[in-house]
């Protein structure tokens, strides 16, 4: 048994409480639980208690890409960073469009700091020219499906999907950019790219096909949830969807709330990634969107690359940063101490809807729930280094930046698997 003692719950942090532990779940929440021979003792008085955190959009790049991250590695990175659910793309080698390899990432998985859950892909190798089986992957483990890193091309296609996805009761995560209007372009289409001669990845190309997508939902009656939302387009057409009764879900990822593409003139590749960043006026229309519930979901898009390939030059590097690590703390800078989002908005973004959404028995500390608990002091000030983190990838933006809002225990399955800062431990 374990005893997280005398912290303050998320959502009413004026009374501290005890969480009891047993088994995997939790037991009991309620003041001062009675203390028994054998248990063990955490004091978290004066930090804040939370379910824990469910990223929906990871790539572990395993299998295929180890050298990048593995399971293991990525969901230790997790851990540190209070996330004790992961959602794995399917862009691995092989593309996780059959029973082996989910199989093979869930069996992982079981040894890892996290719950670490694959997606199937929607088509075979993510080619967008035949459907998977989605009744097969989702018995061999898979909670939704996507062509993410490679998105649908073909409104036929796609068509198809939902409709499969519909009748099948299937989740599809669409990453929505039209290819040929993106290429393989580094940088926002817009300043930055004019400044520095080059062509860019136009909002309107994310915005087309998010239009697209929630089009087709409306008419097929499938669900839909949108990635990594990065333009203010996209917001609206998400929320007039959702005002019409579209089954549309959407997430967005801290880097869309806190930095723009000014970041690419000072730090170059480490700031290049998929959908690239954008203007002021689109980081006021995510946050907007966060707040009025057009956004259900803050992820991170945790796409770590080596330090080899990230130091590249600007248009030759690949897209993608580290985010694991940073995810909370940078929302309860940009967000929570800038008045924005209360911590109750904060962690139903963050854990609460992410759950809702893919039906995992997480994202509540209701007694019976699975014990994932994230403690957390959301006034500790520190400043990222991304050589200590526990990622293999080190590719991050934020690096050197003074946030405020620090993990100091993750507790998965009931067990402590990151215990970062905190010294009480009875």
């Amino acid at each position: 048994m374990l005893l997280i003692k005398g912290g303050h719950i998320y959502d009413s942090p004026s009374a501290p409480v005890d969480i009891l532990i047993e088994n995997e779940k939790i037991a009991e929440v309620s003041e001062n639980i009675h203390i028994s021979k054998g248990m063990e003792i955490v004091d978290v008085s004066g930090l804040i208690i939370a379910p824990g955190l469910v990223d929906m959009h990871v790539h572990f790049r395993d299998p295929g890409y180890e050298y990048k991250e593995d399971i293991l590695s990525g969901a230790s990175a997790a851990a540190a960073g209070g996330i004790t659910t992961c959602c794995c793309m399917p862009n691995t080698l092989p593309v996780a469009d059959n029973e082996a390899t989910i199989r093979y990432i869930a069996e992982i998985a079981k040894h890892a700091s996290a719950r670490v859950l694959p997606y199937g892909a929607v088509t075979v190798g993510q080619k967008g020219e035949a459907l998977t089986d989605f009744a097969l992957l989702y018995s061999a483990g898979a909670v939704a499906l996507s062509d993410d890193g490679n998105p649908i091309q073909s409104a036929c296609m796609m068509r198809d999907a939902m409709r499969k996805a519909a009748l099948t009761n299937s989740l599809i995560i669409s990453h929505c950019e039209d290819a040929e209007m993106v290429d393989n372009f580094a940088v926002n289409e817009g300043r930055v790219s004019r400044e520095l001669g080059i062509q860019g990845r136009p909002a309107i190309a994310e915005v087309l096909m998010v239009a697209r997508d929630v089009m087709l939902a409306a008419i097929t009656g499938a669900r839909v949830h949108i990635a990594h939302v990065s333009t203010e387009g996209s917001v609206e057409i998400i929320r007039r969807a959702k005002a019409a009764g579209t089954k549309v879900t959407a997430e967005t990822c801290p880097q869309y709330f806190s930095l723009t593409e000014d970041e690419i003139l000072r730090q170059g590749a480490i700031a290049r990634m998929n959908p690239p960043l954008r203007t002021t006026h689109d980081v006021d229309a995510i946050i907007q969107g966060l707040e009025d519930g057009t956004i259900d979901v803050i992820a991170t898009d945790h796409a770590p690359h080596s330090a080899k390939e990230k130091s590249k030059p600007l248009q030759d590097a690949p897209s993608g940063i580290t985010g694991l690590e940073t995810s909370l703390a940078l929302t309860l800078t940009y967000l929570y101490h800038t008045g924005r989002l209360s911590l109750e908005r904060i962690i139903g973004r963050m854990s609460r809807s992410p759950a809702g959404i893919l039906a995992l028995e997480t994202g509540t500390l209701e007694p019976g729930a699975a014990a994932d608990i994230v403690v957390f002091d959301p006034d500790e000030e520190w400043t990222v280094d991304p050589a200590k983190f526990k990622s293999k990838a080190r590719s991050s933006p934020f690096a050197g930046m003074n946030l405020r809002g620090k993990v100091k225990l993750t507790i998965c399955r009931g067990k402590i698997v990151y215990s970062g800062g905190n010294d009480h431990v009875v």
